[in-house]
């Protein structure tokens, strides 16, 4: 896990340095907190070479309209912009985790604009500042609009996101980035996980390829896929997930090729070993199911985490648009080295993105502090997630 930014933190750390060094122009050195101890050892005082369960989240699309920028320089006060209080609620949850995936779904524009909404996103790269100061480690960024301004977008919005200390997987600015697994450490010691990310997307809107650039993006395709997990598993990833930018928009329920790719892609294996041990989904704007396929955790869709008032393909604002669940799973090791590591326990966590006020909200938090006129949006998001049956595979709503 990549060290995280908690609120708070840092300025209780300068206050402190302040007072220690006064006038000295001393940089001293902080020690780093101990982490506390967890259930398998590591900080907490048993061996840190034990393999260790951890938990993974991931949150769905990160969209950007016109009014979510204009939000977002409001809240800047007028010097740029500023996404990290929209993102305030989920914080908490993103920043527990040991590895937080999100899914960037809009290209960066150049520095100081313009900024671009629907029908071609241009975002403003301080959105990468905020994913960080939220607590995530890699963005999926294939998407069909990747290629909304060209290589110069892919270009920009990675070297963004590697500014701001963020993980990528799904674009790339060179065939040789394209060809490296994104593996990620969830944690400190030898034998932390290693989680490998990879991304693909349907298509991109009907932009072609830049011309010498097959690599710029990774459309879907299974035989690449199950290539790059494989290739991923010999780099040393113990896990693999898959960021999966597919499935019909304005669609509650899975389409016919998310069934279909799903189950083969959960029935790849090599070695007796499953070649993707998660598929996490994006792109349908709406709340989608999680189920377990061929004993793998899917979800099909998370809805849009952060996105403008949507309108939907019959010319009306539908709220399902900005209804979304944050998926949570924790994994254990195996028993035998080289084995699978397995899911322990399912979470998701309903959300919504309050267009009115700007801001990501964590609806059981809202509930319990008396937002009860949020319970029906929250309970139609459960209906949904487990509308093919996964609570009877132990997935749970978690807080």
């Amino acid at each position: 896990m990549t060290q995280r930014i908690r609120p708070g933190t840092v300025a209780a750390l300068a206050l402190l340095l302040a007072a220690a060094t006064g006038c000295t122009g001393q940089q001293p050195q902080v020690p780093v907190p101990s982490a506390p101890p967890t259930a398998a050892g590591g900080a907490g005082g048993q061996d840190a070479d034990v393999p260790r369960p951890f938990t993974l989240l991931a949150s769905g699309d990160v969209l950007p309209h016109s009014s979510v920028i204009d939000r977002a320089a409001a809240d800047a006060g007028g010097q740029g912009y500023d996404f990290t209080p929209m993102l305030k609620a989920a914080a908490p949850l993103v920043s527990r985790a040991d590895l937080a995936i999100c899914h960037m779904e809009t290209v960066y524009g150049r520095d100081g604009g313009p900024y671009t909404g629907y029908p071609s996103f241009k975002s403003p790269p301080e959105v990468a500042t905020a994913l960080r100061a939220t607590g995530y480690d890699s963005c999926s960024t294939a998407s069909n609009h990747t290629l909304d301004d060209g290589a110069e977008g892919i270009r920009r919005t990675l070297g963004s996101l590697d500014a701001a200390g963020i993980r990528h997987a799904g674009s790339a600015r060179s065939a040789a980035e394209a060809a490296r697994p994104t593996i990620l450490p969830t944690g400190p010691g030898k034998k932390a996980a290693k989680v490998a990310h990879l991304a693909y997307t349907y298509g991109t809107n009907d932009i072609p390829l830049p011309a010498g650039k097959p690599w710029a993006v990774n459309v879907t395709d299974e035989r690449k896929i199950v290539a790059e997990a494989r290739k991923a598993r010999r780099a040393g990833a113990d896990v693999v997930v898959l960021s999966a930018h597919w499935g019909t928009e304005w669609q509650d329920e899975p389409d016919a090729r998310q069934l279909e790719l799903a189950d083969r892609l959960t029935a790849s294996q090599n070695r007796g070993r499953p070649d993707i041990d998660l598929i996490i989904g994006t792109h349908a704007h709406v709340p989608q199911a999680y189920e377990k396929v061929n004993g793998t955790w899917v979800i099909y869709g998370m809805g849009d985490q952060i996105a403008g008032a949507m309108i939907n393909y019959q010319g009306v604002q539908d709220p399902r648009g900005n209804q979304s669940s944050m998926g949570r799973f924790t994994f254990a090791p195996p028993a035998q080295p080289g084995g699978r590591w397995t899911v322990k326990k399912a979470e998701f966590v309903p959300q919504w993105y309050d267009t009115g006020t700007g801001r990501v909200v964590d609806l059981n938090t809202s509930i319990k502090a008396g937002a009860d006129h949020l319970r029906q949006v929250r309970d139609r998001i459960r209906d949904v997630v487990l509308g093919r049956g996964a609570a009877a595979d132990g997935l749970v709503m978690g807080e």
